[in-house]
């Protein structure tokens, strides 16, 4: 067993990291990493990598102090996982790492390191065809759909702000954005904005009041509700729940037979509106941080 630590994957490595991910998820019914892991790989970014032999047995990258890792089926209960994790642990103070899907070897590796159970993010996920209610814009208050090139900079702001608090959603830049714009599965047409009803502000960026931006995965295909936010100069209109409300009258129109999302398990409000529009928890992927040291 043998550890590589990596700046900068090569355009190999990355072939054979996403080649372990698939195999994996296949293997477990579940993606070992988030979306931005995966982008972040796909981009050629730095990761520790396991090597069994010559073989890729496992892979662990790092955004922040919040750590993600898998390890092939045909590798494990060899040590490579609690290797991957102390490699990480090297590099931060504390380190966070999430569990997806809550899998029992991913408990066990945790309990055996010391690790804690401190927050939840819930998959929860509605059948096509469950009814919905009416949701109008209030007075003064329109929506359009997103577009490409004008409101990257005025959604960053809103985003930062509706998302202050939020350790992941809250940091992204306009770069996160764009890379998102490039993959295959955007579409402009279900990225909803609210708005001010004045052009004037519109134009300039300074009208956007909450977003809802859905997404059509290829590999399903299901709907998600990608991401929702309200900036809280508009908190109490209600915006939530319209944006919720019209993009799920979007994906529906696509023929999907569900639609899925993630919320953190300790925000209520969110969860609580979510459960009320039909959707059920699915699974949860829960985070997990090191409170002795692993080294």
């Amino acid at each position: 067993m043998s550890l590589v630590v990596r700046n900068e994957l090569t355009d190999d490595e990355v072939a054979a990291v996403l080649a372990l991910t698939a195999e994996t998820t296949r293997a477990d019914g579940v993606r070992p990493v988030g979306e931005s892991a995966l982008l972040r790989l796909r981009d050629g970014g730095g990761a520790v990598l396991a090597y069994d032999g010559d073989a890729l047995a496992g892979v662990a990258v790092l955004d922040g102090d919040a750590g993600e890792l898998t390890v092939h089926p045909a590798f494990r209960r060899r040590g490579h996982g609690r290797a991957l994790v102390t490699a990480l642990a090297g590099q931060v103070e504390t380190l966070n790492v999430w569990a997806h899907g809550e899998l029992p070897g991913a408990i066990a590796l945790a309990e055996a390191l010391g690790f804690e159970r401190f927050r939840a993010l819930w998959k929860m996920e509605r059948p096509a065809g469950a009814p919905l209610p009416e949701a109008a814009p209030p007075p003064g208050v329109r929506l359009r759909t997103f577009t490409p090139g004008r409101d990257e900079d005025a959604w960053v702001r809103v985003n930062a702000r509706a998302f202050a608090h939020h350790p992941e959603q809250g940091r992204w830049t306009r770069a996160d954005l764009e890379r998102r714009e490039r993959e295959p599965w955007f579409s402009a047409e279900g990225f909803f904005l609210a708005v001010r009803d004045d052009a004037a502000e519109d134009e300039a960026g300074g009208g956007l009041l909450g977003f809802h931006w859905t997404k059509v995965h290829e590999d399903g295909p299901i709907g998600e509700v990608y991401v929702v936010g309200v900036d809280p100069s508009a908190q109490g209109l209600g915006l939530g729940r319209v944006l919720t409300v019209t993009g799920l009258r979007h994906l529906e129109s696509r023929g999907l037979p569900a639609v899925m999302l993630y919320v953190d398990e300790s925000n209520t409000a969110a969860t609580a509106l979510y459960t009320k529009l039909g959707f059920e928890l699915r699974s949860t992927d829960a985070m997990y941080r090191n409170s002795r040291s692993t080294r």
